[in-house]
This record gives structure tokens, C-alpha cells and sequence, in this order.
């Protein structure tokens, strides 16, 4: 009976870490499982794998005299195996199949809300100048300088050049330049050479266009980001102190008043 006992605590130890790993490489190239929304399901997951680790590890101990650290491999599952996040299998009639894999299901959907959250602090951080979003885009990159990815480096470099001539032309546009100038600095990047989405008779128009595309760029170079494991950067333009109030001047002193003596 102790046996049984020592080796189910053992047991549930080591999956606990064995499923932890697991759940990690398995979410590698999607998000960090355990961040603020999905934690939970995260959790849930680990503590259920290994209390199934457990009870396969006691039974064989029990049966046949196998160590009962076998349930172990009872974790592997989690990499092994390939659970899609797939939506549409809500849908679908409940079948034992179907219970087993919803705690995925719910976990990539809060995955995708931490990375989303996440992506938004960043952009309203960068929101109110335009400015910001071009000086956002080459911070972020800057801190990315490890990526050896070739595919990944060339996908987010053509963000990050789109971004900054977007938000230079924003910047030509508040210079009032004429319309043939402006005509030829669109022309001069492959990101706003189509005529038809980028038409500068409507100059006002047009910036909040730029501005938009900017923004929405800045989203997807993020979420890239986040997926490659970049989820720790610091936000931009907190860090620099760009958001820090402007300094007031001091007052000025009051002259003083002339104080009549009594007489």
C-alpha cells in the first residue's frame, strides 16, 4: 500500500513537469499558453494529464508489478498528438471525442485573446501621433534583431518599410506639397503605387488612409511577432517617456503690494 501511495505522489509530480513541457512545445509558434486568459485552460490541461498519468501509473503498479513512473508517457500525448483549433467543431454533435478535445479548443481561443490584448496595448500606445506607429514599428524590430528565420526577417522588414513610408507620407501630406509631388513619393514605394486606393485628390482623405493601413501593419508585424515568441518587449512610447506630461513652468511671482502705514 505505501508503494502505491509513494508512487502515485511520484508520479503525479513528475507528469505535472513532464505535461507543463509538453504543453509548451506544443504551443510553440502560437503563443504562450499560460498567459493572462488562458492560464486557466492551460492549467486545467497539465492537471488533468497528469492525474491521468497517475491513475495509469498506480493501475499498472497495482496489476502487474510495473513501475508505476511508466504513466509518465502518459504526457507525451500533449506533442504527440495534434488537436487543430477548430472552431466549427462546436457545431458538431457532443461525442466523447469531442469533450476531450474542447479544453484545446477553449485554450487557443484565449491564446488568441492574450495575443490580441496584447497587440492592442501596443497600438493604442502608438495611436495618437503617427509618428509613433513609424517609431513603434522600428523600436519593436530593433529588439528583433535575433530572428534567423529568413522568411520570418523578410515578412516583417516588409512591414516595417511599409509602415515608415506610410507614415511619411502622412508627414509630406502635413507639408501641403502639390499634387504632382505627392503623386510621385506614392509612386516611389510598391505599398502605394496602386492609384485607384491611394487617389491624392483628397489629401485629408488619403492621410487617414495611410494612417489606417499604418496602423493596421503595425498589427500584423505584432502579431507576427508575438507568435515567434517576442511577447516580452516593452511597449513603445511608455519606455521612452514619450506619454510623460509636459513640464509646466513655474508660476511667476506676484508683485508686492505697497502696505499702507496706520496712522
Amino acid at each position: 500500500m505505501l508503494s502505491l501511495v509513494l508512487g502515485g505522489i511520484g508520479t503525479f509530480i513528475l507528469s505535472l513537469i513532464v505535461a507543463y513541457m509538453f504543453l509548451r512545445l506544443r504551443c510553440r509558434g502560437i503563443g504562450p499558453p499560460f498567459g493572462p486568459r488562458a492560464r486557466y485552460w492551460a492549467s486545467f490541461i497539465v492537471v488533468s494529464t497528469a492525474l491521468m498519468s497517475t491513475a495509469v501509473g498506480v493501475l499498472l503498479l497495482a496489476a502487474g508489478r510495473v513501475p508505476a513512473l511508466v504513466g509518465v508517457v502518459v504526457p507525451g500525448g500533449l506533442w504527440l498528438t495534434k488537436v487543430p483549433p477548430q472552431r466549427d467543431r462546436d457545431m458538431r454533435p457532443r461525442t466523447w471525442t469531442s469533450v476531450l478535445t474542447l479544453p484545446f479548443s477553449r485554450l487557443y481561443d484565449r491564446m488568441g485573446d492574450d495575443m490580441q490584448a496584447w497587440c492592442d496595448t501596443r497600438i493604442e500606445a502608438a495611436k495618437p501621433k503617427p509618428q509613433w506607429i513609424a517609431d513603434a514599428a522600428e523600436y519593436y524590430w530593433n529588439q528583433m534583431g535575433r530572428v534567423t528565420d529568413t522568411k520570418a526577417r523578410a515578412d516583417l522588414d516588409r512591414w516595417r518599410d511599409s509602415i515608415v513610408h506610410k507614415i511619411s507620407m502622412v508627414r509630406l501630406i502635413d507639408l501641403d506639397p502639390g499634387p504632382g509631388q505627392l503623386a510621385a513619393h506614392l509612386r516611389l514605394h510598391h505599398s502605394t503605387q496602386d492609384a485607384r486606393k491611394y487617389r491624392d485628390d483628397d489629401q485629408a482623405r488619403l492621410a487617414r488612409r495611410l494612417e489606417s493601413d499604418a496602423l493596421n501593419e503595425l498589427n500584423l508585424f505584432l502579431a507576427y511577432a508575438y507568435r515567434l515568441g517576442y511577447h516580452n518587449m516593452l511597449i513603445y512610447p511608455w519606455r521612452s517617456g514619450a506619454n510623460r506630461p509636459e513640464p509646466q513652468p513655474p508660476p511667476q511671482a506676484q508683485p508686492a503690494q505697497s502696505v499702507t502705514p496706520d496712522r
